[in-house]
C-alpha cells in the first residue's frame, strides 16, 4: 500500500492518510501520558522521603555518651543525635512487644492486643493497619530487619502485615522459644522472608548488611525501613573484640557485654549513614532513633527511677532522635511530652501518605510543633505492664498529666479495692528522679489523676475483648506452621520443662480435592 506519490492526492488516498494520522495521533498521545506518569512517578518517588526507623532493645536513656554517661562509646549515635531533633521527654512502654505493637498501628497496647512478650499475648490484631500497610499502599517498598515480637505464624508475620522484604529472628529474641532451635547472635539462622536461613555474622552486623542491600535494590524510593535490632537485650553474646576495651577499665561482666552490644550497634549506624551518603540518599532519609524500654539490669540511668517492665521513668523514658537535614533544624531540643504511638502520625504527615479514612489511632502528630513551634495540646499519657492472662485495673500501671505522675508499681491481683494499694504521686518537674511521694501531701490530685486513669481503663478495655487473634493453620501463605511456647496459653503455658498449655487456632477448610491441614 503506498501512502505518499508524486501526483494530486486521488480521495483513496486522502481517506487512507485520514485513517493513519489519526492512528499515529492516537498512539503519540498515548507515548505521551506514558512518558508523563513516568515522570510523574519519578518526581513523586524523588521528592517523596524516604524512612528509616532504628529502634533498640533493652537500652536505657543513660547509655549514650551523649546523655552523660562517662563510659560507654557512641560517637555515631552522638553525631545522630546532634543533627537532629532531640525529644527528651518521650515515651513508651515498660516492656517490647507493646512498645512495638504502638510504634507500628499508633494504638495503645490494650486496644491492638499485643500486651504482653510471650503466652500469645504478643500478637498484634491482623486486621489493624500497619505502618508498613499504609506505606505500602501509597508506594512505598518496606523492609524490617530485626526483632519483630508481634507473631510468628500467618496472619501475624511482618510479611502478612505490610512488608514486603522481612529478615527477623523468631519469637521475642534469638534463642528463645520460638526461634531456631540452638540459635545464637553469632552466624545466627534468621526468617528470610518466612523461611529460615542461615546467615554469616554477628546478628546486628547481619541486619544493617541486609537493609543497606534492601536500600541499593530501592535507592529510586521511596522505602520504609524498620530497622529493630535485638540488642543489648540478653543473652548477653558478643564478640570478644568488642567487650574487651571496656573489660579492660575494670567493669563488671554484664555491664561490659552490654556496652560492647551497644558500641557495635553504633557502629553499625556508622555504617548505615555512610552508605547513605554513598548513594546521596542522606538529604532525603528521614531517620528515627529510639529504644523500646528502660534498662533490663541497674547501670548508669542519667538520674532516673526503674528498670525495663516497671512504670517508673527509668522503666519507660527514652531518647527519640529525629533526623531529616534541611527541614529540622540540627541539635533543638523539645521537652515537650510524646510517645511512641505518636510516630505514625507524624511519619505520615511528613510523607504525605494520608492515613486510611477508617483508621482511629489513640497518637497525634507532632509535624507543627517539630518545625514551627506549635503548642502540644496537654494530654495525659498512661502505662500499665504486669504479668497475667488480661490486664488488670489499678495493677502496675501509672498515669502522666503535665508535670505530674501518678504511679502504683505492684502487680497485687488480690488486692481489689483501689484504696488499699500504695499509691505514689511525684512532681517531675522538681523531682524527676521520683524520690518524694506527695500522695498524702496532695490526696485532691491523686483521686482526679485516679479517676482520670479508672475512665482510660474502662475505654480501652470496651473497644474489643482481650482474646487474642487466632493462627491460621493450612492457609495458602504458610503452609506448614511450627507452633512453639512463644504463643501458646494457659496457667502453666510456661517455658519450663512442666509447661503445659494449648494454641488458640483456626484451621482453613481445604478446597475441593485438596488434602486437609496436618
Amino acid at each position: 500500500m503506498r501512502l505518499w506519490h508524486t501526483g494530486e492526492p486521488t480521495s483513496r488516498s486522502r481517506q487512507i492518510w485520514s485513517s493513519w494520522r489519526g492512528w499515529l495521533k492516537g498512539w503519540i498521545t498515548v507515548v505521551v501520558a506514558i512518558a508523563n506518569c513516568t515522570l510523574l512517578f519519578a518526581s513523586n518517588a524523588a521528592t517523596k522521603p524516604n524512612v528509616i526507623v532504628i529502634m533498640t532493645d533493652d537500652q536505657g536513656y543513660g547509655e549514650f555518651s551523649c546523655h552523660g554517661n562517662p563510659v560507654v562509646q557512641t560517637p555515631h549515635i552522638d553525631r545522630l543525635a546532634a543533627h537532629s531533633m532531640r525529644l527528651t521527654d518521650f515515651h513508651v512502654s515498660p516492656m517490647c512487644t507493646p512498645t512495638r505493637g504502638q510504634l507500628m498501628t499508633g494504638l495503645d497496647a490494650f486496644r491492638n492486643g499485643a500486651i504482653n512478650v510471650s503466652s500469645g499475648r504478643t500478637l498484634l490484631r491482623p486486621e489493624l493497619s500497619t505502618m508498613a500497610d499504609v506505606f505500602r499502599t501509597a508506594g512505598y517498598r518496606t523492609g524490617v530487619f530485626g526483632k519483630w515480637h508481634l507473631g510468628d505464624n500467618y496472619p501475624l508475620r511482618a510479611m502478612d502485615q505490610g512488608f514486603d522484604e522481612s529478615l527477623v529472628h523468631g519469637g521475642g529474641g534469638l534463642t528463645q522459644p520460638g526461634d531456631y532451635p540452638e540459635n545464637h547472635y553469632l552466624n545466627p539462622t534468621m526468617l528470610h522472608n518466612g523461611k529460615f536461613e542461615p546467615t554469616e555474622g554477628y546478628c546486628s552486623d547481619v541486619y544493617t548488611t541486609a537493609l543497606m542491600k534492601f536500600i541499593d535494590e530501592n535507592r529510586e524510593g521511596p522505602f520504609f525501613a524498620y530497622l529493630p535490632f535485638n540488642a543489648p537485650h540478653t543473652p548477653l553474646e558478643v564478640p570478644e573484640e568488642w567487650v574487651k576495651p571496656y573489660r579492660d577499665q575494670g567493669l563488671d561482666e554484664t555491664t561490659a557485654k552490654v556496652y560492647a552490644m551497644v558500641t557495635n550497634i553504633d557502629d553499625n549506624l556508622g555504617r548505615l549513614d555512610e552508605h547513605l551518603k554513598k548513594l546521596g540518599l542522606f538529604e532525603r532519609t528521614m531517620l528515627i532513633f529510639l529504644t523500646d524500654n528502660g534498662p533490663q539490669q541497674d547501670r548508669y540511668r542519667s538520674g532516673m527511677h526503674g528498670l525495663k517492665g516497671t512504670v517508673y521513668e527509668g522503666g519507660t523514658r527514652v531518647p527519640c532522635f529525629i533526623r531529616y537535614p534541611g527541614h529540622l533544624e540540627a541539635g533543638k531540643i523539645t521537652a515537650a511530652p510524646a510517645a511512641h504511638f505518636d510516630l505514625m502520625p507524624t511519619i505520615l504527615e511528613v510523607c504525605g501518605v494520608e492515613m486510611p479514612g477508617d483508621l482511629k489511632i489513640d497518637g497525634m502528630s507532632l509535624w507543627s510543633h517539630l518545625t514551627q513551634g506549635t503548642e502540644l495540646p496537654e494530654r495525659s499519657f498512661f502505662f500499665q505492664w504486669h504479668r497475667g492472662d488480661v490486664p488488670e485495673m489499678y495493677q502496675a500501671c501509672a498515669m502522666r498529666r503535665g508535670r505530674y505522675k501518678l504511679v502504683q508499681s505492684k502487680y497485687l491481683p488480690e488486692v481489689k479495692d483501689p484504696d488499699r494499694l500504695p499509691w505514689e504521686l511525684y512532681d517531675l518537674e522538681n523531682d524527676p528522679a521520683e524520690s518524694k511521694n506527695l500522695a498524702d501531701a496532695d490526696p485532691k490530685r491523686l483521686m482526679e489523676m485516679r479517676e482520670a486513669y479508672r475512665k482510660w481503663f474502662e475505654d480501652v478495655s470496651s473497644t474489643r475483648g482481650y482474646d487474642p487473634p487466632r493462627i491460621i493453620l493450612g492457609h495458602d501463605r504458610e503452609t506448614e506452621s511450627v507452633l512453639t511456647w512463644q504463643d501458646w496459653r494457659g496457667p502453666k503455658a510456661g517455658w519450663g520443662k512442666d509447661g503445659l498449655g494449648h494454641w488458640v487456632v483456626h484451621v482453613e477448610r481445604p478446597k475441593p480435592g485438596e488434602p486437609a491441614a496436618k
